[in-house]
């Protein structure tokens, strides 16, 4: 029987250790609780409970009303609000995020979904989802950078005026189908004579009552005083559950009026009690005769599969950013956090979650320390769905108006027009057709126009390149030009660039070298190195004309690999262009000299073979015509 070996045993313990060492290496890298949670103490504790609760009080009125906005039922708005904390918990980056549904997600579900069942809204949850995870798995976060600041502002703002303008009909009590804001606006003044006007009274005194509570918050903060410290916190909570205080009182007046069976407010409806159940995603549907198969679902989303990702992670990404606090963020852990979300989400009938800026600044503010808050406000919501359900009934649709209105009404910057006009009209372009697209077309058609003239503008330098031309004299009173392009050389400048170059060389003697400084240039392109060889062949055939200065050697060998580079002339010393000017000028003067001298032997041979009586055709030497007839005669003779 034979026994191991000493040393391949330890081998083998070795590589044991190895993989469990990688395996916890990638578990913290990517479970971000075992970072944190070890260290985690008792201040940490209850500050996380504390806010954990405040986030859930602003949450879940909001979860009600953005499932209004996007056409559902309240309940799923608080399905869509549980796992995120649950799962950031232990993946997420920045401990302010609050992953639940918003207002741009609710708008966007909105123009992807109406007057489709919840089947489509989950299949949705769980296709964004599978985006965003392969977002971050092939690092494509640089994708949303295209997406200006500008840009996403306009887009914000917009998104924001269709969400007020969406709301007028719960505001005033109306009940009709809209599809844009043209359209409400249009249905609402054919239907004003049916305005209710206690939903018009109860919407507005919500509005003043949540912007008056908003402020609050700022009571007291010029004084150190003790009490009002301890008032300031007071007032600062009431403030910060505003919207849970007014969709309270309003439903406790609704439920007393219907009791009495003279409630005179529209009521949210019958929401269905309980948590909900956990299933596949459906892919597909059935919706009167018809089925729909995945594909026909796909199909009728179209380009939402791809744009309520990019706007998820555009804006969970921001909102991280924000509250980074200085240190790196990881994008990539972001959006496949995101992903993750979406996607298990989407089996408890979900729809589309990203991080709100709203509940992170209540979470900043709120004294959050960790993740774990998440946990408390998941719980908190769970804890609605099972014992607060039946009561959602009696919240007044205007209410819910009301608090989407206050929500969304900060979210409108107008006055970045003006700025941009005055310091940057690219971007204020973009931002103008953002905004204006958005809101006449739709925001799908507005954010990728923006998109779009942002990328335009940003190639825009690469294809028509600024060439400054700098004239200078060697010790010797030699003239050389240094040709100084701002960008790389690239197929969109070949020709702006070519033409630029031939009209310089044609403008100045042939004796002026052009040295083209390629020291900003990364690289050349085919075509870019094609132009360069032809430039280069017609100004250095009979000159040493056209020089590239301080190019990269591996640029130098893409070009020795793509063309024939017998042509090309390369400094790469800056210090010596003077002495290679002198050196060329002194070549081209030898040259010149040896050519016409050349030149002048050529014109005496040819003077003297005249006087002998030949002529030149074309460079060829033949005996007059005359000469030869009057030879002829002579021999007939």
């Amino acid at each position: 029987m034979s026994v191991p070996r000493k040393d391949s045993i330890s081998t083998e313990d070795a590589k044991r250790k190895k993989k469990k060492r990688n395996f916890s290496a990638n578990s913290r890298k990517y479970l971000l609780i075992l970072q944190w949670l070890p260290k985690y103490n008792q201040f940490q504790a209850i500050s996380d409970v504390i806010a954990g609760i405040t986030i859930g009080l602003t949450m879940i009125p909001q979860s009600i009303a953005y499932a209004a906005l996007a056409g559902l039922t309240a309940q799923y708005g608080l399905y869509s609000s549980f796992l995120g904390g649950f799962i950031y918990l232990l993946l997420g980056t920045t401990k302010e995020v609050s992953i639940g549904p918003t207002s741009l997600m609710s708008l966007l579900t909105m123009e992807y979904t109406h007057d489709m069942p919840i089947d489509f809204v989950v299949l949705l949850t769980f296709l964004a989802g599978c985006v965003e995870l392969t977002m971050g798995l092939l690092n494509l976060g640089f994708l949303v950078d295209f997406i200006s600041i500008p840009v996403t502002s306009a887009f914000t703002s917009a998104a924001a005026i269709i969400i007020i303008v969406a709301q007028i009909q719960g505001l005033l009590g109306l009940r009709y189908k809209s599809y844009n804001i043209i359209d409400t606006m249009n249905k609402t003044f054919k239907n004003i004579e049916k305005v209710h006007l206690p939903d018009v009274a109860l919407s507005f005194s919500c509005i003043v009552f949540l912007l008056l509570f908003r402020k609050l918050q700022d009571f007291g903060n010029k004084t150190g005083n003790k009490e009002i410290t301890r008032t300031k916190k007071i007032l600062w909570f009431l403030s910060i559950g505003r919207n849970a205080l007014v969709v309270l009182i309003t439903s406790i007046i609704s439920f007393n009026l219907t009791l009495q069976e003279s409630s005179p407010f529209t009521l949210s409806g019958k929401v269905k009690p309980g948590l909900p159940a956990v299933s596949v995603p459906p892919f597909s549907s059935q919706i009167g005769n018809r089925t729909y198969t995945f594909f026909d679902m796909c199909s009728h989303y179209g380009s939402g599969i791809f744009m309520i990702p990019i706007i998820g992670v555009l804006t969970n990404v921001a909102i991280a950013k924000v509250f980074a606090s200085g240190n790196s963020l990881n994008a990539k852990q972001e959006m496949l956090t995101l992903g993750i979300c979406n996607i298990l989400g989407s089996f408890f009938s979900s729809m589309p979650t990203c991080g709100a800026l709203t509940r992170s600044a209540v979470s900043a503010a709120s004294g959050i320390q960790t993740p774990m808050a998440g946990l408390y406000t998941g719980i908190l919501t769970l804890l609605a769905l099972s014992f607060l359900t039946p009561y959602f009934y009696y919240i007044p649709r205007a209410t819910l108006a009301a608090v989407l209105v206050s929500a969304v009404f900060f979210m409108i910057d107008l006055r970045i027009f003006k700025v941009l006009w005055k310091g940057s009209r690219k971007d204020a372009i973009a931002a103008i057709v953002t905004f204006v697209v958005c809101i006449v077309c739709n925001i799908e058609v507005g954010l990728l126009l923006g998109a779009a003239l942002n990328i335009i503008f940003l190639l825009h330098p690469s294809a028509r390149p600024n060439l400054s031309t700098i004239e200078c004299k060697t010790d010797l009173g030699n003239e050389y030009l240094i040709l100084k392009p701002d960008t790389g050389f690239y197929y969109p400048a070949v020709d702006f660039l070519s033409n630029k170059l031939e009209t310089i060389a044609t403008k100045y003697e042939e004796q002026v070298p052009l040295l083209v400084d390629c020291e900003r240039f990364q690289g050349f392109d085919y075509t870019a190195i094609k132009s360069m060889e032809r430039l280069s062949k017609q100004l250095n055939t009979k000159t040493q004309r056209l020089w590239l200065l301080n190019v990269k050697p591996e640029v130098i060998k893409t070009i020795s690999i793509l063309a024939d580079n017998k042509y090309f002339l390369f400094i790469n010393d800056h210090k010596s262009i003077k002495s290679f000017v002198d050196e060329v000028k002194k070549n081209t003067d030898e040259q010149n000299l040896v050519d016409e001298e050349n030149q002048l032997m050529k014109n005496t041979e040819k003077e003297n073979l005249e006087m002998e009586g030949y002529e030149d055709s074309n460079g060829i030497f033949k005996k007059r015509n005359d000469d030869m007839k009057e030879s002829d005669k002579v021999s007939l003779h």
